[in-house]
């Protein structure tokens, strides 16, 4: 071999040990995980249960850092933008991954090309709850109040494009009416105006609807998915009420930059898998209203697919319905 050619060989050889080593020491230092939603939401309290189990499998502390406003594209488009060494990582989900790329006219980023994905590792169903204030008991009883006084009512949602939004506004759609939307900077302080009878309605997640629904806070109308959640097994689906078509289901996962290196990207899908065969973990999250999905969904390239899928169906439904975001 020429001395030019041995020269190349070495060269290369140290690119690649200088390029997976640090794969290979990862963690070293904490991790931050971006709740791009306000604190006290459904998401954020997912995040924190598994950021803190993660962190106990990965050796390392998970700092939850939340970054709400803008239905979620601020704090989804800093992760985008992050270093991709492992250090960034997001918790992303039906809003800010797949509605945002078409309700928006000018993309704060590509869901499908700016992130690694991690894992797929839940689902929730919306559930539609109104204040106790409002003169209904059902989903009937709200479908007919609505459609006459819809000119002075309003429904609230963690941002526009959002997660609570969308299947508000699809069911609105639905119904044909125009009700005003009244977003917020997290799912949080929409839901304590519905508690506060400001707010006449809203599609918030199970884990925080079915919670205030239980205690009377507010008043539960419709779970928003083709079966019943366990959470709260006396509340009817929307299919039961007489109102089929407006099952919203959204998906939580979790996603690193892009670029992050496959070693980095499989060890902390492996941490996941390790959490989530926790006994108490699967408890403490189906407690909060979450289904956890299988092994063969819960995989880095099962999430770069369905997430492909997922934007393309979304995108038919929302330029059918004509919802955009300036």
């Amino acid at each position: 071999m020429t001395t030019t050619r041995m020269a190349l060989a070495v060269a290369a050889a140290l690119t690649g040990f200088t390029a997976t080593a640090p794969a290979q020491d990862w963690p070293t230092r904490p991790i931050t995980l971006i709740v791009p939603f306000a604190p006290g939401g459904g998401v954020d309290a997912s995040a924190r249960l598994q950021a803190l189990v993660i962190g106990e499998v990965l050796g390392q502390t998970i700092v939850v850092e939340n970054v709400g406003a803008a239905a979620g594209t601020i704090g989804t488009g800093r992760v985008a933008k992050a270093a991709p060494d492992g250090y960034t990582m997001l918790i992303g989900n039906s809003g800010t991954q797949v509605y945002s790329q078409s309700l928006y006219k000018k993309r704060p980023y590509d869901s499908v090309t700016d992130f690694e994905p991690v894992a797929l590792v839940t689902e929730s169903p919306r559930i539609l709850v109104a204040r106790n204030g409002l003169p209904v008991k059902n989903l009937q009883e709200l479908v007919a109040y609505t459609k006459a006084n819809q000119d002075k009512m309003q429904y609230s949602s963690a941002g526009v494009g959002s997660g609570t939004h969308l299947p508000c506004a699809l069911f609105n759609f639905a119904l044909g009416v125009n009700v005003t939307h009244v977003p917020y900077r997290g799912e949080g302080p929409a839901l304590q105006d519905v508690i506060a009878d400001r707010i006449d309605y809203m599609c918030t997640t199970i884990q925080s609807g079915a919670a205030q629904a239980r205690q009377g806070s507010v008043k539960g109308i419709a779970v928003m998915s083709p079966r019943r959640a366990a959470v709260i097994p006396d509340l009817a689906t929307t299919g039961e009420q007489g109102v089929p078509g407006v099952e919203a289901t959204v998906w939580n996962g979790f996603f690193f930059p892009k670029g992050t290196p496959k070693p980095i990207v499989d060890k902390m899908q492996k941490a996941i898998e390790t959490m989530i065969a926790r006994p108490d973990i699967r408890q403490k999250m189906e407690s909060l209203g979450l289904e956890i999905l299988p092994p063969e969904q819960r995989t880095p390239a099962y999430l770069a697919q369905f997430l492909k899928a997922d934007v393309e169906r979304w995108g038919k439904v929302i330029k059918d319905a004509y919802i955009s975001v300036e």
